[in-house]
């Protein structure tokens, strides 16, 4: 005979288990941000966060999970900010899933989300972020992560000065391209899985035309230094400083020239000629791939803001002759994580795209000039600093 209380023991049981098995099943995955955002202002007039949210398929029996999207919600709010489908979260995801495949993250594989949020006008900036991400497993089951929770850094960027003067300038593989060889290159060494290169610009000089070169190259392949319209411009100090590192005296290789592999993923490896200068304590401004000769500081010297570093060229990992512009916590490049900052003041004249840099497609016509102040400048589009 079964006693009463036995009957209402396994009843309350089996209740338990049936509300647990109508919840959803928490997904079997490591999710975390290694590294907080902060908000800043680009060139569309939005504030901006962007960030990497690290997935990793922790146990090997797993199988291959399949997020189905992506949401994210600003505080204990329940409308999320961002929301991507499926298919659009391949597009931001590394590594890229093959043409037309279903994004998934194999057993025990890592996959990063980089996150790019645009605020609503009026919206501030949250204090912290949280993540819902379904995933379908091998057996056509749905397990959910919900949290991966990262506090918003509340302070503002760094304001700075002009690192050129006069002239147009593409900003090129600029915030907000999660496949630029600047925000998607993670760089793995001695423990650290940083991104150096976050907020990084290539500063491209552009003529009238928007052109990367002067009329007349019949072969672009065979381009000299002096037929880039950038090349040789004076690079500034954004602010005043401390000079923490330099490098001079790397030869400067033929325009569009096959790159070898970097020999390590370091400033010697990658930056060719360069000048780190130290902001305020933790902010660094790197200057990379400057011409052979052309730098006029030493470690130490304590610089100010508007004086001359050197001069922009072509030296280092560099296809063509720019100006390399991050701002990061450390003076090294490895182990460092890039940091937003903000431009005092530019003329902002339109997007271009690469592809116009060498007279291909639709002519370049600046958009009307507008003036901008305490902007980072996004990906592709041209700027005007003043004339000195």
């Amino acid at each position: 005979m079964i006693r009463r209380s036995a009957i209402a023991v396994l009843f309350a049981v089996s209740c338990c288990l049936s509300v647990l098995h109508a919840e959803k099943a928490l997904a079997p995955v490591e999710a975390r941000v290694p590294f907080a955002p902060a908000g800043f202002v680009g060139t569309d007039g939005s504030v901006h966060l962007a960030y990497e949210l690290h997935l990793t398929n922790f146990y090997g029996d797993t199988g291959v999970l399949k997020p189905k999207g992506l949401q994210v919600f600003a505080d204990d709010a329940k409308t999320p900010l961002l929301a991507l489908s499926q298919d659009a979260l391949a597009s931001w995801m590394r590594p890229a899933p093959a043409e037309h495949a279903v994004v998934s993250i194999a057993p025990g594989k890592r996959a990063v989300v980089f996150v790019w949020i645009t605020l609503p006008q009026g919206v501030p900036v949250p204090h912290t972020l949280r993540h819902r991400i379904e995933f379908e497993t091998e057996k056509q089951a749905v397990v959910t992560l919900d949290g991966a929770a990262i506090q918003v850094d509340s302070r503002q960027p760094v304001t700075l000065g002009p690192p050129l003067r006069g002239g147009r300038w593409l900003a090129h593989e600029g915030p907000g391209a999660a496949q630029s060889h600047h925000w998607g290159s993670l760089v793995a060494v001695n423990g650290a899985l940083t991104i150096p290169q976050r907020y990084a610009l290539d500063l491209v000089g552009i003529d009238a035309a928007g052109h990367a070169m002067r009329p007349g190259v019949k072969d672009i392949r065979k381009s000299t230094y002096a037929d880039w319209v950038g090349y040789g411009a004076n690079v500034l100090a954004v602010a005043d400083g401390v000079v923490r590192d330099i490098r001079d005296g790397e030869q400067e290789h033929q325009p569009l020239s096959p790159q070898p592999e970097p020999e390590s993923l370091t400033a010697d490896g990658l930056f060719g000629n360069y000048v780190v200068l130290e902001l305020e304590p933790g902010v660094f401004a790197t200057y990379a791939h400057l011409r052979k000769g052309s730098i006029k500081v030493k470690a130490g010297d304590r610089v100010h803001r508007g004086g001359l570093l050197g001069q922009l060229g072509q030296s280092g990992n560099s296809a063509a002759p720019h100006l390399h512009f991050q701002i990061s916590t450390a003076a090294t490049f490895e182990g460092s994580e890039g940091l937003p900052y903000v431009f005092e003041s530019f003329d902002f004249l339109g997007p271009e795209s690469e592809a116009q840099l060498f007279g291909n497609g639709d002519a370049w016509k600046a958009t009307k000039v507008e003036h901008r102040r305490s902007q980072l400048p996004l990906n592709d589009v041209v700027i005007q600093f003043a004339k000195p």
